[in-house]
């Protein structure tokens, strides 16, 4: 499965609190977009950067930010992205997690903290990947610096773990990135990545979706692919597929296709059997949200086929955990507690 940021903004993560934004506001941690500077560039903070940036000197403590998961999860890789910060970087970094109830305050003095990365040092102007092996489900990061100093991004690397009890007895977006979908390949990213295909927003624009490049080699069978696969099996009630802002460039035409089966461990989806009729090869209008009613009973995962190439801003598919996928989501949440 391929890792999800659970702490980006684009799945509901949020900074919470800070021991100091002196230089450089809190919640660009959790920006979507890369980082940027451009240097000789002054505001009444001083050089504008990209990024969470503390006053000098904060003392042997250091300073601190808590950030809220978009969605509960267990962790993988923190990435202490400090691109861009280099005679101003923090020296050394550790991170502590928990598992708060929704109201509950994470800046207060009961919280419990767990450490899941011990103090690292840190380098200047890079990614800093940082493992974490703990598997317990977690809600709220908290990174703690061992100086002052600035931070570009903060991206927690891991997988979504779905509360049970959001799923029983409702239909859910099942392919969605806030309920563990996940695109797990694609025959083509050039111009934009088709990860923003299970993105819970609306697209905003024409970046914000999947365009190939313009293939050359069409016949009657010519054909991009994407396949997304779901958190545990479900019943498959609707499609949608939106090509929204891709006015001049939208794919023509696109077919859906279900498995019944999960991946290896030695050969990962390119052996999957993808041999479920979901949606018969259809027209698709451009710049619009287009519905489709399906009654397909557990399905894994989706091979989307877009013909012949083109651009796809969002596709969702909606169901129903079967009752073996919800017993699995159940068990899921409780080892992970």
């Amino acid at each position: 499965m391929t890792d999800v940021d659970l702490a980006s903004r684009v799945v509901g993560g949020s900074v919470v609190a800070a021991s100091d934004e002196s230089f450089g506001f809190k919640e660009r941690l959790v920006d979507p977009s890369e980082p940027a500077f451009v240097p000789g560039t002054y505001d009444l903070r001083g050089e504008v950067v990209d990024g969470w940036e503390t006053r000098r000197h904060a003392g042997p403590g250091g300073d601190w930010v808590i950030i809220r998961l978009g969605v509960p999860g267990r962790l993988h890789t923190v990435d202490v992205d400090t691109r861009f910060f280099s005679g101003n970087h923090p020296t050394a970094c550790a991170v502590d997690a928990c598992a708060l109830d929704r109201t509950d305050d994470p800046a207060g003095p009961a919280v419990v903290w767990t450490p899941v990365v011990e103090t690292t040092a840190l380098k200047a102007d890079s990614h800093n990947l940082l493992a974490v092996t703990d598997r317990r489900r977690w809600t709220h990061l908290r990174l703690r610096l061992q100086s002052d100093g600035g931070v570009a991004r903060l991206r927690a690397y891991g997988e979504v773990v779905p509360d049970p009890a959001l799923w029983a007895d409702v239909t859910v977006e099942v392919s969605g990135l806030e309920q563990g979908g996940c695109v797990e390949w694609c025959s083509d990213s050039f111009y934009s990545s088709a990860a923003s295909l299970v993105a819970p927003n609306r697209p905003h624009n024409m970046g914000d979706g999947w365009e190939t490049r313009r293939r050359r080699d069409i016949g009657p069978e010519t054909h991009d692919a994407v396949i997304i696969s779901f958190a545990v099996p479900a019943d498959l009630r609707q499609i949608e597929v939106d090509t929204s802002y891709f006015v001049f460039n939208a794919s023509r035409e696109v077919s859906v296709l279900g498995s019944r089966c999960t991946p290896d461990r030695e050969h990962g989806w390119g052996l999957v059997a993808f041999d479920v009729p979901v949606l018969s090869r259809t027209r698709l209008i451009p710049d619009a949200r287009q519905v489709f009613c399906v009654d397909v009973p557990a399905v894994t995962a989706l091979r989307v086929q877009a013909y012949p190439d083109g651009g796809i801003a969002r596709v969702r598919a909606f169901g129903v955990p079967t009752a073996d996928g919800l017993r699995t989501l159940r068990d899921r949440w409780e080892e992970s507690s």
